[in-house]
């Protein structure tokens, strides 16, 4: 049954703005892509600029300006995950925004532990095999003295391909952040910014990098972590509440909120990406 006085907008939006909020992996990443996405199984066009030549001057007539090579490559909307929940009133509920808040909140936090997994475990999946560092086979174990010194390699690794050090970002594990709290090179560095936990997990700066405090760093068995570092060139994003309404219980006194929520993501420059695979220093 359709609700009369139902407003997906009031939930939807509160949802989103959740999403923003939480998201790590997916604020690192790039949102800008042509189309609308409406459904599952969607496509976006993400567009690229291609090199453009630099030539001699010898004081003679120019040549004809060369076309922009524009490589257009495409995301398909391939991940769903909906959500189903009670409302005991739904007009009561709309006219308390702290609850639709709350319940909102906790549909977002759901949802991105979903949508970070995945898109950490494509990040460490898609990074060019020769920025890896330490593998599986040859994982590390930093310490409090040598945590900062495996992300200047890493930034060394996205400097040699030619990675622009504006926007650069690395993704650590709470372990590994407490590492770096004890190296003066990270907590001297930007004074009162290394200091706060910032929205969005932000943690301080170090070696070039924004770091990000997350637990869905890809790890092996909570053992082995997959530390990636990049800029938002590496990986696109695009994600969309593509439904939310309400009904009610047929075996219940009660009104329920479902909604579906979709999205998709590609790795479209893998040399924008370094990873190492750290073991903690205790295991």
């Amino acid at each position: 049954m359709a609700f009369v006085g139902f407003i997906p907008e009031a939930w939807s939006a509160r949802l989103l703005e959740h999403l923003d909020k939480l998201h790590v992996y997916a604020g690192l990443m790039n949102r800008d892509y042509e189309g609308n996405i409406r459904a599952f199984g969607d496509t976006v066009h993400i567009n690229q600029l291609g090199a453009i030549t630099i030539r001699d001057s010898d004081g003679s007539d120019i040549v004809e300006p060369e076309e922009l090579d524009g490589e257009q490559q495409n995301l398909v909307i391939d991940q769903a995950k909906y959500f189903n929940f009670q409302v005991k009133d739904i007009d009561n509920a709309q006219s308390n925004p702290k609850l639709v808040d709350a319940a909102m909140q906790r549909v977002s936090y759901a949802l991105n532990y979903e949508v970070d997994r995945y898109l950490g475990d494509l990040l460490a999946a898609s990074c060019a095999p020769g920025n890896v560092l330490y593998d599986e086979d040859h994982a590390v174990t930093p310490t409090a003295s040598t945590a900062y010194d495996y992300l200047v390699d890493l930034s060394t690794v996205l400097s040699e391909n030619n990675v622009p050090m504006l926007g650069r970002w690395a993704v650590v594990p709470p372990w590994y952040h407490a590492l770096l709290l004890k190296d003066e090179r990270f907590v001297g560095n930007g004074t009162g910014y290394n200091q706060a936990v910032l929205q969005g997990g932000v943690v301080g700066e170090a070696a070039g990098f924004q770091i990000h405090l997350s637990n869905n760093v890809p790890n092996t068995n909570f053992h082995h972590y997959k530390v990636l570092a990049g800029t938002n060139a590496a990986g696109a994003f695009a994600d969309q509440l593509v439904e939310m309404e309400a009904y009610r219980l047929e075996k219940n006194f009660s009104d329920a909120v479902k909604g579906l929520y979709v999205f998709g993501a590609k790795v479209v420059q893998p040399t924008a990406l370094a990873m190492m695979v750290v073991s903690e220093h205790w295991c």
